[in-house]
């Protein structure tokens, strides 16, 4: 592949001969989706041996495809000065152990005082993800999770992350505080999630278009009342571990949205409550993420040890 400045030729190899055009376009170091690519060929501004083509022509080995990407455009959101905590950072991919009551991304109700809007503010290199500069969310934590979290800095480690989470190539691990007693010492929840049938903002295993997704968890320390867990999801689904423990009735300690049981009011025991009133948020950690880096192939690792607030609640167990 040859670049020069946003425009570029490659000539396809013997490998690629007979693959769709927007397919062999995503599967090249360009950083387009196929969906991206597709919008480009249909907008004329990439072609096919400097032809017009279609994004379902299949091409051929030495033929050139050539054309222009334009350059990121600004994201119109501010910059923030918020306060970081940087596991590991370098030219492609930042990591964060991300703070409980931090959300990751702006939306309705929260335009500001993001992990989005703060690393706009620390990062000064950042390359642009899908034509917008602006740092790539690959993946996501709950406002009231806290733990590592990665996000890429470029086009090329964007994608290469994506890839990873779809194949389930990242291996996540969290540490959980739930609800009552567990009959074994680990198991495995095998339950499809899918939107509540009638609550907007809640995921459940009881729906009709539910997509596949797993748990694994493991038994750390038994209290009374209470089960300090290691948990493995083995998929990435919408508040996956909550609606899982939620679903064999063991919900997260303090968890505002699934499950009465594990909340302030339903707690007897004063020291216990008072922890749990003080942690405020579901008591769930994203303690550690493997996956390989994107730039130089090597299998890498990040861990985030248990937050103050929840070594609380486990020292009032104990």
């Amino acid at each position: 592949m040859e670049m020069k400045g946003r425009s570029f030729t490659i000539v396809v190899s013997q490998g690629s001969d007979g693959v769709r055009l927007d397919q062999f376009l995503s599967q090249t170091d360009l950083g387009l989706s196929r969906s991206q690519a597709k919008k480009r060929i249909e907008e004329g501004s990439i072609r096919l041996n400097q032809n017009a083509a279609k994004p379902s022509v299949h091409v051929k080995a030495q033929d050139r495809v050539s054309g222009t990407l334009p350059e990121p455009q600004p994201l119109s959101l501010e910059p923030e000065p918020l306060p970081l905590t940087i596991l590991h950072e370098d030219p492609s991919i930042i990591v964060i152990d991300k703070p409980a009551g931090m959300v990751v991304h702006p939306a309705s109700g929260n335009v500001s005082g993001t992990l989005v809007n703060a690393l706009l503010h620390h990062c000064k290199d950042l390359a642009g993800i899908n034509g917008v500069l602006r740092p790539g969310i690959v993946h996501r934590l709950d406002k009231g999770t806290s733990g590592v979290i990665v996000v890429a800095k470029d086009d090329e480690a964007y994608h290469h992350l994506i890839r990873q989470f779809k194949n389930r190539a990242v291996e996540k691990v969290y540490l959980a505080m739930a609800f009552g007693p567990f009959g074994s010492d680990e198991g495995v929840i095998d339950s499809a999630i899918g939107r509540h049938p009638s609550e907007r903002k809640r995921m459940s295993t009881r729906t009709r278009k539910g997509r596949p997704a797993v748990t694994r968890w493991k038994v750390l320390e038994r209290f009374d009342g209470v089960t300090f867990l290691e948990i493995v999801p083995h998929t990435g689904r919408t508040h996956q571990i909550r609606v899982h423990l939620a679903s064999i009735g063991h919900p997260l300690l303090g968890d505002p949205l699934y499950g009465r049981k594990g909340r302030p009011g339903t707690i007897r025991d004063p020291v216990l409550k008072g922890c749990v009133e003080r942690l405020g948020r579901q008591a769930l950690h994203a303690h550690r993420l493997a996956f390989t880096h994107p730039r130089t192939g090597e299998r890498v690792e990040f861990v985030s040890p248990l937050p103050e607030d929840m070594r609380e609640v486990l020292e009032g167990l104990r």
